[in-house]
C-alpha cells in the first residue's frame, strides 16, 4: 500500500488494528488524496526541512512528509495509534513518533536532541478543542519555528485570519503580532472520517524572521491593552478600558490622542491601530 490517503485504505488499516475513533480526541483522519496533495503544496515541505506534526492520525500526511523532510518528529496522544504508526512509517527511518501530550511536550528541547536545533516547521491536523492551546505553545515559547501550517475548524481559520470585523479577537492579533496568517483554503467535512460536524480550513502562519513587533513593543505589555479593549465584545473601546482603572475623562484623551473613536470597538482596530494606542496609554 503506497499512499494511506483513500478512504479504503484508511478502512483497511482500522479494521486490521481494530482501532475505535476517540471523541474526546478529536479523531478524524483525512481520506482524500487530492487535499492531501494541496496540504504538502501548502506546507511546501522540502528536502533538508525539519518537521514537527501533531496528531499523525495512521501516518497518511506524516507519510508524504517523510518523502522529502529531512526528519519529522511525530507527536501522538494517543498509544493505541502507536503500533499502527510503526507499521505504516515503517519504510521511513527519517520519521520517529513520540506517544506524548504536544502540550506537556518541551518542544525546545525537542528541537534541540531531535531536529538539528531547527528551524522547523509545524504540520498538523489540529484537534478543534486543542487548536488555540497548541497554536500559541509555538507562537510563545521562543521554539526556532518557521511556519505553522495547519488545519483547523473553517471558523477558527476565518478568525485567525480576518483583516476587520466582528471575526477579529484577541487569538487574531496574538497570531499577528508574531506573524503573517493567510487562509489557503476549505476542506469539507466529508474528507474525513469520521465525518465531522462542520468544515475545516488549511491556514498558514509564516513567523516574522525579524520580530517586526516584538522590537517595538514588550509581549506582556501588548496583550494587557488588547485583553482589555476584547474583554467584552458588545462594548466600545471605552467602557472596555475603564477595567484598566483609568477615568472616561482621561480614556477620552488617550484615545483622541491617538486617532480612535472612543465608541470604536476593539474589532475595527488593525495592529498598529493598537501599538499606536498603547504608545499612547504607555506615556500617561
Amino acid at each position: 500500500m503506497d499512499r494511506l490517503s483513500s478512504h479504503q485504505a484508511t478502512k483497511e488499516v482500522v479494521q486490521k488494528h481494530n482501532f475505535k475513533f476517540s471523541k474526546s480526541l478529536g479523531q478524524n483522519f483525512l481520506i482524500d488524496t487530492n487535499v492531501i496533495d494541496r496540504i504538502l503544496e501548502g506546507a511546501r515541505v522540502k528536502e533538508g526541512d525539519y518537521v514537527i506534526e501533531v496528531g499523525p492520525g495512521i501516518g497518511t500526511l506524516t507519510k508524504e512528509m517523510g518523502r522529502s523532510a529531512e526528519k519529522v518528529v511525530a507527536i501522538e496522544i494517543d498509544k493505541t495509534l502507536i503500533p499502527i504508526l510503526e507499521e505504516t512509517l515503517e519504510d521511513f527511518p527519517n520519521i520517529e513518533v513520540i506517544n506524548q501530550d504536544i502540550l506537556k511536550v518541551n518542544v525546545q528541547e525537542l528541537v534541540k536532541e531531535k531536529l538539528n536545533g531547527g528551524p522547523v516547521k509545524l504540520v498538523a491536523n489540529l484537534p478543534y478543542y486543542i487548536t488555540t492551546p497548541i497554536v500559541m505553545k509555538f507562537l510563545e515559547e521562543d521554539i526556532p519555528v518557521t511556519d505553522i501550517v495547519v488545519m483547523v475548524q473553517k471558523e477558527v481559520a476565518e478568525r485567525i485570519c480576518a483583516r476587520k470585523g466582528k471575526e477579529r479577537s484577541v487569538l487574531t492579533l496574538a497570531v499577528e503580532y508574531f506573524g503573517k496568517a493567510e487562509y489557503l483554503f476549505t476542506i469539507p467535512k466529508e474528507a474525513f472520517t469520521p465525518i465531522p460536524k462542520v468544515d475545516s480550513a488549511f491556514m498558514s502562519i509564516k513567523l516574522y524572521k525579524d520580530d517586526k513587533y516584538k522590537k517595538i513593543i514588550e509581549e506582556d505589555i501588548f496583550f494587557k491593552y488588547v485583553k482589555a479593549a476584547f474583554a467584552n465584545k458588545r462594548k466600545n473601546l471605552l467602557n472596555n478600558f475603564t477595567a484598566l482603572g483609568i477615568s472616561k475623562d482621561e480614556l477620552r484623551k488617550i484615545l483622541s490622542e491617538a486617532g480612535i473613536k472612543e465608541t470604536e470597538r476593539a474589532e475595527n482596530l488593525t495592529i498598529e491601530d493598537f501599538i499606536n494606542l498603547i504608545a499612547v496609554f504607555e506615556k500617561k
